[in-house]
């Protein structure tokens, strides 16, 4: 830990004292809060899938993201991305903040006519586009991502780019481990693709799928191993209907073979994800922002006190064009068990990010 906190300190000077530097460019951002969790349900250190945890009480200044980047223009045709991520849910063994690698990728330009070739670690398919057009990272992921339905980073080969000169038609294809940041662990792959229709700079449509192959599982109905692979499909729906208001909406489909145990058999197991958001800029340097998620990680009927409501709502001033303080507040809301209903978790928080 100690180390990459060193190494990360030292490469603005070590890339200030490499030749060629007018072909690098370093940047980074910070997502500084202070949190106070207003309200929560007794029982919440035993629910699942929730997005917010801690004790009700509890606060804390934290960092939720800080990005160090360097972009360094390799050849004619080639760039390059390094990119390290300090994060409050990843710790070293000690507990510390860890220090990790979020992007290392070479970009081959116009590898034929108007798309690129990618190696490395870099974004998926997922929801890059709809990520962009919710704007505000700062205060949370986007439903895939901070549900953990897909990464938002993979090791792999990707090609991006349009399908018409005019660029209305854009596709984005990947093969990766399936591991996230994380090194390989066996032979599986997780094959990506989206396909983005931009008929007016306005508004935008992206239809995405992945195939997450995994290892079989055993049957114990059948004492045999059988399919245990996930489908991902979803829609992105981005609209900016007048200037100063962009609203958005994302449906997400998840399929998995024999991922629910119904107590008789193996049976597919089903997820739905649906997140609409918008915001509204009151001003020059004031921007109103709320979001509303539901997610069900199982929908059978059978399958009790799993879905999860989830609510942002936050007032963005923009003390310039680097700088947002931004004081929000999240609810989640649970679903009741046959035999109980739970309180909502409310937290509090005051974000300030930035950008340099």
């Amino acid at each position: 830990m100690r180390r990459s906190l060193v190494a990360l300190l030292l490469l603005p000077i070590l890339f200030t004292l490499t030749p060629a530097q007018e072909n690098g460019r370093l940047s980074g951002l910070a997502y500084f809060d202070y949190a106070y969790n207003v309200a929560r349900d007794t029982s919440i250190g035993a629910f699942s899938n929730k997005a917010l945890s801690g004790a009700e009480s509890f606060q804390a200044f934290q960092f939720r993201r800080i990005y160090f980047t360097y972009d360094y223009d390799v050849a004619e045709g080639f760039t390059s991305r390094f990119r390290l991520e300090a994060d409050e849910a990843s710790l070293v063994s000690n507990g510390k903040t860890a220090v990790f690698v979020k992007d290392a990728l070479l970009r081959w330009k116009n590898v034929f006519g108007q798309s690129d070739l990618i190696l490395g670690v870099q974004p998926t398919p997922a929801y890059e586009i709809s990520e962009a057009a919710w704007g505000y990272r700062s205060l949370e992921k986007t439903i895939m991502d901070l549900r953990g339905i897909v990464s938002s980073r993979d090791l792999g080969v990707s090609l991006k780019g349009k399908l018409d000169g005019e660029g209305m038609f854009s596709y984005w294809v990947m093969v990766a481990d399936g591991s996230a940041n994380k090194p390989e662990s066996d032979k599986y792959k997780r094959y990506f693709a989206h396909i983005r229709v931009q008929p007016v700079k306005s508004f935008d449509v992206t239809l995405y799928g992945d195939l997450d192959a995994r290892a079989p599982v055993n049957d114990p109905y059948k004492a045999k191993q059988v399919s245990n692979s996930t489908t991902t499909m979803a829609a992105f729906l981005g609209y900016v209907p007048v200037e100063g208001l962009k609203v958005g909406a994302e449906g997400v489909l998840t399929q998995t073979s024999n991922g629910f145990n119904t107590g008789t058999a193996l049976d597919t197991r089903s997820g739905l994800a649906l997140s609409f958001f918008g915001s509204y800029a009151l001003s020059a340097d004031l921007t109103v922002v709320g979001r509303f998620d539901i997610y069900d990680p199982n929908t059978d009927g059978t399958a009790k006190a799993d879905s999860r409501n989830y609510i942002i709502a936050g007032l963005d001033w923009k003390v310039n064009d680097r700088v947002s303080v931004i004081p929000n507040v999240q609810i989640e809301t649970y679903e009741k068990s046959p035999l109980n209903t739970y309180d909502a978790s409310v937290t509090g928080r005051l974000t300030t990010a930035w950008t340099f």
